[in-house]
């Protein structure tokens, strides 16, 4: 896979990782969103997107793992978020988005770590 081939793979992911959080976001402001995607790791896009490559195109990365985990992680708490939510509780819901966002940004930086590394055994 060519540098711009991997830059290009890697920006999809971010993509549907912001798009996840502005999804959560929204939902916790009373934006009704389907709730499958937000709640299911495996329905949710970067999650179909990681397990695409952690069996097939980077499936050696020794971070796959880590990323998996880690997103896994962060619908676990975005479900308490919207369970919060959805019991009324919408001010401590709204609270907690911080703490995924945390989550988040520890994401997004194993992504570009992840990019860095394949772009520099393409170099």
């Amino acid at each position: 896979m060519s540098p711009a081939a991997i830059k290009q793979d890697f920006e999809s992911a971010l993509v549907k990782h912001f798009s996840f959080k502005a999804r959560l976001r929204s939902f916790l402001h009373g934006n009704g969103n389907e709730e499958g995607p937000l709640r299911d790791p495996d329905l949710c896009s970067l999650g179909q997107w990681i397990a695409e490559r952690h069996q097939g195109t980077y499936q050696h990365l020794p971070e796959m793992r880590e990323l998996d985990q880690l997103h896994r992680l962060i619908h676990t708490r975005a479900n308490r978020l919207m369970d919060l939510y959805l019991a009324g509780h919408r001010e401590e819901a709204l609270v907690g988005f911080g703490e995924v966002q945390v989550l988040a940004d520890d994401l997004l930086a194993l992504l570009q770590t992840m990019e860095a590394k394949l772009r520099n055994a393409q170099a």
